[in-house]
């Protein structure tokens, strides 16, 4: 079966995209209504301290390894600020790209990649710092077919539906996806949670014990 494309929705405005760039994602996974979080198996490259921020909208496809052709067919398809998300059923056995695919992604301004399933060329995609890869596998074996796949449909990532035009946020901590519901409507939990914990924060660095910081009632005596 040939490569299938079907078209991209209309794109998420900046103005309301903007305002979740320095949201972590533990905050979204935790208070964000409709948050998806992607299986945290699928981790970054890159050590902890070190993993440049994911944040973009998701360009979807869905391949068949070891065939690869939706993954050829989708670099002429994306654009600045697109994260390429790749449901490949967490295979483990065939890379579905390297650096050559990634090295024209980053070309073409992509902020990043998420692969259920299986990379490779790992150490030249984790030393581009405007980049991040997350990926479930990591194989030398590559691809040995491109003929089939289906891009911009709904897929199964880790877990959670991605559609195209989602908020894809990733971190240290994982990945969440944000449907254009969330974005434009669950902001305001996340900022309260925020600054209840600047607030808890501040309490036990006065001094405070944690039950006032916290709130907390009294505890059963042992």
């Amino acid at each position: 079966m040939p490569v299938t494309i079907h078209p991209a929705p209309a794109p998420l405005p900046e103005t309301a995209i903007a305002p979740w760039r320095a949201v972590p994602v533990a905050l979204a996974v935790d208070c964000a209504p409709g948050a998806r979080q992607i299986d945290p198996s699928l981790r970054p490259l890159r050590p902890a301290g070190e993993q440049p921020r994911l944040f973009g909208r998701a360009v979807t496809v869905q391949v068949t390894p070891p065939d690869f052709g939706a993954m050829l067919h989708v670099l002429d398809l994306v654009g600045p600020g697109d994260v390429l998300c790749v449901a490949a059923g967490g295979n483990a056995h065939w890379a579905m790209i390297g650096d050559i695919l990634s090295g024209q992604l980053r070309r073409r301004g992509v902020a990043g990649l998420v692969v259920d399933g299986a990379v490779r060329d790992v150490a030249t995609l984790a030393g581009w710092p405007d980049f991040a890869v997350f990926a479930r596998h990591i194989t030398p074996r590559g691809p040995t077919g491109a003929e089939g796949g289906v891009i911009n449909a709904p897929v199964d990532l880790g877990g959670a539906r991605i559609d195209p035009g989602d908020l894809i946020l990733g971190d240290d901590d994982g990945l969440v996806c944000l449907p254009p519901e969330t974005v434009t409507g669950g902001l305001d939990p996340v900022r309260a949670k925020a600054a209840r914990e600047r607030e808890w924060e501040a309490g036990l660095a006065a001094g405070a014990s944690a039950a006032v910081v916290f709130g907390l009632g009294p505890a059963d005596p042992g």
